[in-house]
């Protein structure tokens, strides 16, 4: 049997269902993603967090299944693989979460295919997911493997990324910069965090507005298993920001010829977490991108949390 050097060992317990450790567990999907099933009465805080951390080094996408998760669980799952959160500073937060537990993008349209804050200096690791209540219909939460999205660029695309950076364009009010370095953080603070960043430049206002360009790859190398991974915000900043007035770091345009055969790859990776109530997603930002498709069940429950990762 052969297996893919980028998913490593424990992708071979995911091509059969079966048990071992309390876990039961099954493909998730056509690119290594598990399924984690409950069993018997076992909790989710129960559940062997070694086993569980070479499941996500090795998978990048896991959902557990029938531990009836809500914000606060998901919130006391994620705490015992990372050692901080950040946040969203878009995203309403839930109360009692010191702010780490967050609603999914206000609005119910398409979101295109991004990572997580991949268009700032503030990239987390992981994302995670909890459901408490899927639209009636769509609604789904989708996601990309950019290990094999690279793979499906082609020879002539990847020189052309391997060769240019992404540019990206922020500004973020005191309070909103604030979030990812505390509420009491100061002006000076942030002026040390930025300065010892690769690809950062940036205006503070006299209101301590900060504005700030970003400069990256658009490959980066995974978390896990240090391959190539086309994961990064071209897509949702091309569609919510300049659009086709996009560039390169080099002043050179991102043309929609461009955005159109990364749209068309991305077409061919596409893989869909069909929400059940109580269902709890982790998934590895390094790797995937995730979006989601359009819904207009305004009842639908989505919380997330953002981490770094402890392991």
């Amino acid at each position: 049997m052969n297996v893919r050097p980028d998913i490593g060992w424990t992708y071979l317990i995911a091509l059969t269902e079966i048990t071992t450790m309390t876990l039961v567990t099954k493909p998730l999907d056509s690119s290594g993603g598990i399924l984690v099933h409950r069993h018997s009465d076992e909790e989710l805080l129960e559940l062997p967090v070694e086993t569980i951390k070479d499941l996500m080094k090795s998978a990048g996408v896991v959902m557990f299944r029938g531990f009836d998760v809500g914000p606060d669980a998901m919130k006391q799952f994620a705490n015992q693989y990372s050692y901080k959160f950040n946040r969203d500073r878009l995203r309403p937060t839930v109360e009692g979460s010191g702010g780490h537990v967050q609603m999914v993008t206000e609005g119910t349209g398409y979101v295109d295919p991004h990572c997580e804050q991949a268009n700032s200096p503030f990239r987390p690791d992981a994302i995670w997911f909890s459901c408490t209540k899927p639209a009636a219909e769509g609604g789904e939460t989708l996601y990309w493997d950019g290990v094999r999205l690279w793979e499906e660029l082609g020879t002539e695309l990847q020189d052309l990324f391997r060769d240019k950076k992404l540019r990206f364009f922020q500004c973020y009010s005191k309070d909103k910069w604030q979030l990812f370095l505390g509420h009491d953080a100061t002006v000076e603070d942030i002026r040390k965090t930025l300065d010892n960043l690769e690809g950062v430049s940036y205006f503070l206002n006299a209101d301590e507005a900060l504005y700030l360009e970003y400069v990256c790859p658009a490959v980066v190398r995974t978390r896990y298993g240090n391959v190539e991974a086309f994961a990064n915000s071209l897509m949702s900043e091309w569609t919510n920001t300049l659009g086709d007035l996009m560039t390169f770091d080099d002043g050179t345009p991102i043309s929609k010829e461009i955005v159109s055969q990364v749209k068309a790859a991305l077409d061919r990776c596409t893989e869909t977490v069909d929400w059940k109530p109580g269902d709890l997603v982790f998934i590895d930002n390094s790797r995937f991108l995730h979006g989601r498709n359009g819904f207009t069940d305004p009842s639908r429950k989505i919380f997330s949390s953002l981490s770094f990762l402890n392991f």
